[in-house]
């Protein structure tokens, strides 16, 4: 029975959820979203509309970002602070990264597992399908009222670091007064309406990840948003704490700007690798002198447009008393413990990770359960508090040139192919309810799938030659590369029936039509979401999940 609201419209329950859909959308809780949309669509319509007047700024003009001069005096203001972030949080060496929340199995997993903390993904790691989003927040709700008879006690369990959607997406199922209500509004009034007193109390949260923040402009919205809803549920004011994820390479240059906003909520910052290094191509694509390598072969975070950008958000953190963390470990252990590749994950994961905590990061994510311990005493050997928040790296100077060089090296053959795979890949996956998947020994999802298309993209527009034999990179080479790599790609999907094999299919055409656009689809999740074949698709996914429900690797 659905609950009337004056102004609201929302859809009916997928099938197979009506115990969830009346837990979650009683008539309070739809008030109270419709009042948080309502008095904040209009701020929300104003920052992305900034975004795409500072993209055509930047192409008009040709200019480089730099540290804003208008905002000069937050950062030569050596006394302010953010608040002191709960006990809960002090120690984040080791969370588990993209865990999509409607994964009943994965998330009770999660919950006793040894780790610090669970970024309960609602958005990279999650396919948002109208039935995974009200799985997902209803699985939020069992697990912080302690509804899972196989799980500890909330205030026991790991700390649930909930990452909301972006602001570029729209939940497509709730209209208020006439408009689809964003995506992350949707997802943050629900969490927090049923979670956020309870999780306050057992002084476990409320906790969130902040996904694609490309502006301090962004974070004063987000702070806003908690005052608002702090005030509403009768919460005290920065009660809730967020950790900001830089994933633009434009919030770098506003880092600490973006800390002062959100100083009484904040929990720090994030760096990754992906999405950051996608954000070039996103913003600068198009310009000769940001052609991204082969990521396979040449980005890492050892480069050193990377590592100056890790190395200032540590000092940009720490000089401002706010925790810094570091990526995830996407690398999957090989279920026999004592091969040799077993070894060489674990030694190739330490290497990685050993690098930022000597770069002074707090803490890192990783995918695979079984890789918690071994990170965390790695922590211990090298770190013997709580935070690295005593390494100030006072003398470390960061210049915008240390952020914008792009480094050295060009294209292979081997890096193409494996950007289409996992371009591909991802659309299909979509396309079947799922916001990650498996391939070649390693979690992918929309980060990495955004770093694929983008250089897919860029070396198309840049006609960039392959190392390997001088052949020029083109839309018909790209096509003719997927078709050799189906055999390939139906083995990874598991595809052997005539419906998985169309799906298939499918998702490479929409991956051609992706890659040759004129114009670079500033998000493949908003291309995918608003595009039909996605949507049309949700029925069949439904079905999958009611049938079979997800699968999932720990």
């Amino acid at each position: 029975m659905l609950i009337d609201v004056e102004g609201v419209d929302l859809e009916p329950p997928p099938p197979g959820l009506s115990t969830e859909f009346q837990t979650l959308f009683t008539s309070e809780a739809l008030q109270f979203l419709s009042d948080l949309c309502s008095t904040f669509q209009p701020e929300v319509d104003k920052v992305l509309k900034m975004r795409t007047l500072r993209k055509v700024q930047l192409d008009l003009t040709g200019e480089l970002p730099d540290f804003r001069k208008d905002t000069a005096h937050i950062r030569n203001d050596p006394s302010w602070r953010v608040s002191p972030v709960p006990s809960r949080l002090q120690c984040r060496h080791v969370d588990i990264g993209d865990l999509s929340p409607c994964d009943t199995k994965r998330l009770t997993q999660g919950l006793r597992s040894p780790a610090q903390g669970i970024q309960v993904d609602f958005d990279d790691g999650n396919c948002p399908t109208y039935y995974n989003q009200i799985k997902g927040i209803y699985n939020v709700y069992m697990a912080v009222h302690n509804q899972f008879d196989d799980a500890p006690p909330i205030s026991q369990a790991p700390v649930l670091m909930l990452r909301p959607r972006a602001w570029n997406m729209v939940e497509h199922h709730m209209l208020v007064k006439g408009r689809e209500v964003p995506g992350p509004l949707f997802d943050f009034g629900l969490l927090m309406f049923h979670n956020a007193k309870h999780l306050f109390e057992t002084e476990s949260g409320p906790f969130f990840y902040l996904s694609k923040v490309e502006s301090y402009l962004e974070a004063n919205l987000w702070n806003r948003v908690f005052v608002w809803t702090e005030d509403r549920l009768g919460l005290p004011v920065g009660s809730t704490k967020a950790t900001v994820l830089i994933e633009c390479v434009l919030a770098s240059f506003e880092m600490e700007e973006i800390l002062y906003e959100l100083r009484e909520h904040s929990a720090g910052l994030n760096c990754g690798i992906w999405d950051y290094s996608a954000s070039f191509v996103n913003k600068f694509g198009h310009r000769p002198d940001f052609l991204l390598p082969d990521r396979s072969k040449y980005v890492n975070m050892e480069k050193h447009f990377l590592r100056s950008y890790m190395d200032l958000l540590v000092q940009t953190c720490h000089r401002r008393g706010a925790l810094a963390t570091g990526g995830m470990a996407a690398l999957l252990l090989p279920r026999d413990s004592k091969s040799a590749l077993y070894k060489t994950v674990v030694n190739t994961v330490t290497r990685l990770k050993l690098l930022e905590i000597k770069a002074g990061v707090d803490g890192f994510m990783v995918y695979d359960v079984n890789l918690i311990e071994p990170m965390q005493r790695l922590f211990q050997q090298h770190s013997k508090s709580q935070s690295q928040l005593h390494q100030l790296r006072a003398g470390l100077t960061v210049t915008p040139e240390d952020l914008l060089t792009m480094p050295a090296g060009g294209v292979t053959l081997n890096g193409l192919m494996y950007n289409i795979a996992v371009g591909v890949l991802f659309i299909e996956a979509w396309l079947s309810g799922r916001g990650h998947f498996f391939y070649r020994g390693q979690v992918e999802d929309s980060a990495t799938a955004e770093i694929s298309r983008s250089q897919v993209w860029q070396w198309i527009r840049h006609q960039v030659k392959l190392e390997d034999d001088g052949r020029t990179v083109s839309c018909g080479m790209v096509r003719s590369l997927a078709q050799d790599l189906v055999a390939d790609l139906r083995a990874a999907t598991h595809c052997q029936t005539q419906r998985y094999n169309k799906r298939l299919m499918t998702a490479i055409t929409m991956f051609l039509e992706v890659v040759k656009k004129s114009d670079f689809p500033e998000f493949l999740t908003t291309y995918l979401y608003l595009d039909h074949t996605f949507l049309s698709s949700q029925c069949l996914h439904e079905e999958r999940v009611r049938d079979g429900g997800h699968r999932a690797r720990l």
